[in-house]
Formats: structure tokens, C-alpha cells, sequence
């Protein structure tokens, strides 16, 4: 899929979707990937670093990579669709797909300075 990464990810190939068009759908997903909280956690699940890729290829479909702070979270059925729906909620986007993976594991190195303050692990 071509489009957009996860912060610090190169594209394989440009996209076929404009740039400024790229740049919008970018941050207007980030902006509702940080409407999704962990029912446990006050924090959303962006700023927990619990997404690990998101793409956008050509047709605007979107694919989501993430993961959960411990396989065993009690929501973890209900994460993923939660995400979906809130990235379906992007105008433009086609269709979202969410793969849960646990590889790398998740750890609270991957959250946010803005995490770790509101977590009061700074």
C-alpha cells in the first residue's frame, strides 16, 4: 500500500494521491485515532503508541497496524473495531482495515512526552 506511515517510516513508492490531499487525510486520522482511549488508561491510543502503521493507498483505503499495552487487555475484541469506526469517520476515506499484531510487544517507551505527562511518568 502506498501513502502514509507511522512517524519516522519511509514510503515504499509515492503516492498517487495528491499531497496536500495526504497531508490532510494524515492528520485528520491522527485526529481520530485520538478520540479512541483504553477504557483503563486516560490516555487515547496514538498517544499510548499503541499504533504502530497506518497506510493509505491510492483508493483510500486505510490499513491500521496496532497493538494493545498487554494481549490479555479485557477490550481487546472490542480495540480494533472502536479504531475503525473512528478512522471511517475521516472524509475521504474508502474502507479501514485494523490488524492487531503483538510484534514488537508493546512497552511504555513508545508513549508520548504528552503520555507520559498525563500519566505522570515523565
Amino acid at each position: 500500500m502506498d501513502g502514509t506511515q507511522a512517524p519516522g517510516e519511509e514510503a515504499e513508492t509515492p503516492s498517487a494521491i495528491p499531497p496536500e490531499e495526504l497531508e490532510r487525510l494524515t492528520d485528520d486520522i491522527i485526529a481520530a485515532l485520538k478520540t479512541v482511549y483504553d477504557p483503563e488508561i486516560p490516555v487515547d491510543v496514538y498517544e499510548l503508541g499503541l499504533i504502530y502503521k497506518v497506510d493509505v493507498s491510492d483508493d483510500r483505503d486505510v490499513k491500521v497496524e496496532m497493538t494493545l499495552t498487554a494481549p490479555g487487555c479485557p477490550v481487546a475484541g472490542q480495540m480494533p473495531e472502536w479504531v475503525a469506526d473512528a478512522v471511517r469517520t475521516v472524509e475521504g476515506v474508502n474502507d479501514v482495515d485494523v490488524d492487531m499484531v503483538f510484534d514488537p510487544p508493546w512497552d511504555p517507551s513508545r508513549m508520548s512526552d504528552e503520555a507520559r505527562v498525563a500519566l505522570n511518568m515523565y
